[in-house]
């Protein structure tokens, strides 16, 4: 039986999840990816609260633009600026069973280079 790309993505998904958590002290930040928009958020998986988003669709950044790398160069920054000023400095990162690479590197490259520790 060949799975779809989405349900290959989900299992890496479900594994990727069983040892990534957020806690108080070291959320986790969540990347979603569509084809067109990039979305991500910093999550507490104890209480169950985003602790900070930011997507492309955001007016500032949805404004600015470029190609869909350095967009999501932009929304990584955006949402680490946004966990910094929510208190948190380190994070634990859920790719999301997405490959570490192009739009998904980028967004994390943009959340180091804001001041995100992980």
């Amino acid at each position: 039986m060949a799975l779809t790309k989405n349900e290959r993505r989900l299992r890496i998904k479900s594994r990727i999840r069983k040892v990534v958590s957020g806690t108080e002290a070291r959320p986790r930040l969540a990347v979603f990816r569509s084809n067109k928009e990039i979305y991500a958020q910093v999550v507490d998986d104890v209480t169950g609260k985003t602790l900070a988003a930011a997507s492309s669709r955001d007016k500032d950044i949805s404004s600015v633009k470029g190609n869909k790398t350095e967009v999501a160069t932009m929304v990584g920054k955006s949402v680490a600026e946004k966990a910094i000023t929510a208190g948190v400095n380190t994070i634990a990162f859920d790719r999301g069973g997405y490959l570490y690479h192009g739009r998904v590197k980028s967004l994390a490259e943009g959340a180091r280079e804001a001041g995100l520790k992980f």
